[in-house]
Order: C-alpha cells, then sequence, then structure tokens
C-alpha cells in the first residue's frame, strides 16, 4: 500500500509540475487520469501492479 501510495504523490507531482511549466496541458492531464482509471479497471492491472512492485523492492534493495 506504501508503495502505490508513493507512486501516486511522485505521479501527481510530476503532472503538477508540468502542468505549472506549460509542458502539459489540462486536456492531456484529464486524458491521462482517464487512460489510468481505464487500465485499473482492466485485465492489465495486475500485470502493472507486479511491475511496480518488483521495480520498487529492486530499488528498495539497492545500497549505495
Amino acid at each position: 500500500m506504501a508503495v502505490s501510495i508513493s507512486v501516486v504523490l511522485l505521479l501527481g507531482i510530476l503532472a503538477v509540475i508540468f502542468l505549472r511549466n506549460g509542458g502539459l496541458k489540462p486536456s492531456h492531464a484529464i486524458v491521462c487520469l482517464l487512460l489510468g482509471f481505464c487500465l485499473a479497471s482492466s485485465g492489465v492491472a495486475p500485470a502493472i501492479h507486479s511491475g511496480l512492485t518488483a521495480t520498487a523492492d529492486i530499488v528498495g534493495g539497492l545500497r549505495p
């Protein structure tokens, strides 16, 4: 749960930065939001979730 909240927070911060810099128009942000909701309710959602979890485990296991 903490990983998904962190990813949502990171993507939200990036979206705000892009909106403020003019690199992301509000219409594009809405399309991305709708795509996320559609992907979450599709059959691809478990694969996306497991891929994000595996990536978070790899990054969490790195030691400098």
